[in-house]
Parts: C-alpha cells; sequence; structure tokens
C-alpha cells in the first residue's frame, strides 16, 4: 500500500517543483517504487523529468476530466524508479469544468485507488493556488509537504495554507496530516536566511526537516537537462541536501506508516 504525500504551498517560486522532483529521485534511488502526478498545469515537474508537454497523449487532464484509468496515463521517467502522470496547460481549464462535475473533489483520489498496491510513494505536485486541483490533490493525500523558502516573505500565506488543509481534514479528508516542512533557497552566508529558518522552526514546532536545501546552480542547470540534479550532477551540493532530505523522510514517514 503506498503512502501519498502532496508538496503544497500556494506561494509560487518557492522549491515545490525542485523538491518534488529530487526527493522523487533520491527515493528511487533507495530502491522504492515512486509515483509522481503532477496536477500543475504549468506541467515544470513534467518536463523537468524530460517529458515533452506538447506531446503527451494522456495528462492529468484525462484522469480527471475523462476519468481515463490512470494506467494509461504514467510514464517512465528519466529517474531510477520513477514514474510520472504528466500535466501540460490543457489541465489550466479543468478548474472550471470540475465545477460541474460530481465528486469533483475525489476525482484524483477515485484515479489514484487503481495503484496504491504498485507504487512505495506517490507525490502529488500541487499548483500555487488554493483551487479546486489542490483540494482533489489534498483529499487523495495522506500528508502534505510544504516547501518554504528562506527568503523575506517566507511565512506570508502560511496561515491561509494551513487553514486550508484544516478545512480539507475537517470536511472531506479526516486523516491528512503535515508530513513535514522543507526549507529551500537557504543562504548561510546571510542573517535573513539563518532568522528564517528559526522563524519557521517555531510556527511548525517539530515539523521541520534538520535537511536544508541550499541555493545551488546546479539544482538551477538540471531541469533544463529534463534530469534530476541526483542524476545531473550527484556529488553537487544540491543533490547531497535532496539525498539527506529523502533518507530523513523515509526515516520518519516510516516510523508512522
Amino acid at each position: 500500500m503506498s503512502r501519498t504525500v502532496s508538496i503544497f504551498n500556494q506561494k509560487g517560486g518557492v522549491g515545490k517543483t525542485t523538491t518534488i522532483i529530487n526527493l522523487g529521485a533520491a527515493i528511487g534511488k533507495k530502491n522504492k517504487k515512486v509515483l509522481i502526478v503532477d496536477v500543475d498545469p504549468q506541467g515544470n515537474t513534467t518536463s523537468g523529468l524530460g517529458l515533452n508537454k506538447r506531446n503527451l497523449n494522456t495528462s492529468t487532464y484525462d484522469l480527471l476530466i475523462n476519468e481515463t484509468p490512470i494506467k494509461e496515463s504514467i510514464v517512465k521517467t528519466s529517474a531510477e524508479n520513477v514514474f510520472l502522470v504528466p500535466s501540460n496547460v490543457e489541465l489550466a481549464g479543468a478548474e472550471v469544468e470540475l465545477v460541474k462535475l460530481e465528486n469533483r473533489e475525489l476525482r484524483l483520489k477515485k484515479a489514484l485507488e487503481e495503484v496504491y498496491s504498485e507504487y512505495d510513494y506517490i507525490f502529488v505536485d500541487c499548483p500555487p493556488s488554493l483551487g479546486v486541483l489542490s483540494i482533489n490533490a489534498l483529499v487523495a493525500s495522506n500528508s502534505v509537504l510544504i516547501p518554504i523558502q528562506c527568503e523575506y516573505y517566507a511565512l506570508e500565506g502560511v496561515s491561509q495554507l494551513v487553514d486550508t488543509i484544516k478545512l480539507v481534514k475537517r470536511s472531506l479528508n479526516p486523516s491528512l496530516e503535515i508530513e513535514g516542512v522543507v526549507l529551500s533557497m537557504f543562504d548561510g552566508r546571510t542573517n535573513l536566511s539563518i532568522q528564517v529558518v528559526d522563524e519557521v522552526k517555531k510556527h511548525f514546532r517539530g515539523k521541520v526537516y534538520t535537511s536544508i536545501i541550499p541555493r545551488n546552480v546546479r539544482l538551477a542547470e538540471a531541469p533544463s537537462y529534463g534530469l534530476s540534479v541526483i542524476d545531473y550532477d550527484p556529488k553537487s551540493r544540491g543533490a547531497e541536501a535532496y539525498i539527506d532530505l529523502a533518507e530523513e523522510f523515509l526515516e520518519l514517514s516510516e516510523e508512522e506508516f
């Protein structure tokens, strides 16, 4: 039985896509089978894992709107043991179309039920918004992993995000929990980054991973080659940080699950 985790923050540019690609790849290297579901219409996770967004036979859109069986949409990625349900801009229209459909919040959960027994972990890349696509992801998940960047407005909007998680837990998914908080884009040379780490730790007591993701050129370069940083430059600081995060994530999640 797989564990399903949404990677969610309604702010853009917080390292959400970077985290889902590289955490997934690092866990895949640990001989765990990983499925990533791209529910973001921007499709950055899809292209970052080496797929052409303009040349998809089926996508998350077909899964949610046409109820296409999920196994028809799953493709192998460039990362070891990592599979993907890809996304493209077509998914942007799904926000409007889902509103008219019955059980609209449950569509992703229903689709994933077909493959729970086939993967160790399912990661869902949410769009940077609190709309019906993100709600679908949260309803389908056991937990939420929140990336937060080490920058000035780091905690802006976090209360709203936590309120959304509580609302979904109360009304649609009683088992939903916060898996953990990943701090990204850390620059140890600046007081600001250090202050943000302290602030986030106070806000999410006991939920912040000790593995912190640094600013790293290799992390920024890897997606343009359709590779995780683990495959692009395994000895880079970015790759080492995500390998450490994967080990910490697995240790904590397997204790709880």
